[in-house]
């Protein structure tokens, strides 16, 4: 058991706030249209990466069991 980081409990919070920000920025997408430019970049990269890796990285440590 790792003393160290988040709880399991913590983990499965961040693993669902992950997940609902990535449909919120699905339906954004979807409703208002894919932006160009910088808003591309803002929405697809930062916003996706951010959820994304959160979700992946809090999945992984939950399939783990690394507490």
């Amino acid at each position: 058991m790792n003393r160290f980081g988040p709880s399991r409990k913590e983990l499965v919070f961040r693993l669902y706030f992950a997940l609902l920000g990535l449909i919120l920025v699905a339906v954004a997408l979807v409703y208002r249209g894919a932006p160009s430019a910088a808003a591309l970049f803002e929405v697809g990269v930062i916003a996706g990466g951010f959820f994304g890796g959160t979700a992946i990285w809090s999945a992984w440590r939950l399939l783990r069991r690394d507490r």
